[in-house]
């Protein structure tokens, strides 16, 4: 019984270091986002809104067919390795686990990229990965 703690402590390293069975992605689903075009002009607070098709929002470890919840790419590229979690880096890749579907972002003036990735309860296990277009914004001065 003393080592209980540490045959525990074990089991959950392993369940989070092995890498995680992906799930199919539904037929048609696509992320994206909604009032903001490739190339668009904005200014400061800049919201963001997450459109979802052919899937569900759902927080992250809820288990319900079909849903997932989403992350926001900001000035970087997704992994190509999506087998691993997901680090949540501030203002560059945003996790929005409980469901969120949209965000109020200040940004600095000039150029920068968005991309949204939605994933299952445990990410971005979904195969292929529903990912949206990367767009490019300029936040004004």
């Amino acid at each position: 019984m003393k080592h209980l703690p540490l045959v525990i402590t074990l089991l959950l390293a392993s369940a989070v270091a092995w890498p995680q069975e992906r799930t199919a992605s539904p037929a048609g689903a696509e992320v994206y986002f909604v009032g903001l075009k490739d190339g668009a002009k904005v200014t400061n607070p800049v919201t963001v809104h997450f459109g979802l098709k052919g899937m569900g929002i759902a927080p992250a470890g809820i288990k319900f067919d079909n849903t997932g919840h989403h992350h926001l790419f900001v000035d970087t590229d997704i992994p190509a390795d999506l087998s691993q979690p997901l680090p949540a880096v501030e203002n560059k890749i945003i996790h929005f686990g409980k469901g969120q579907t949209e965000v109020t972002l200040t940004l600095t003036p000039g150029k920068h990229t968005l991309q949204l990735l939605s994933g299952t309860r445990f990410i971005s296990r979904t195969n292929p990965p529903v990912v949206s277009q990367k767009i490019t914004i300029n936040v004004a001065k």
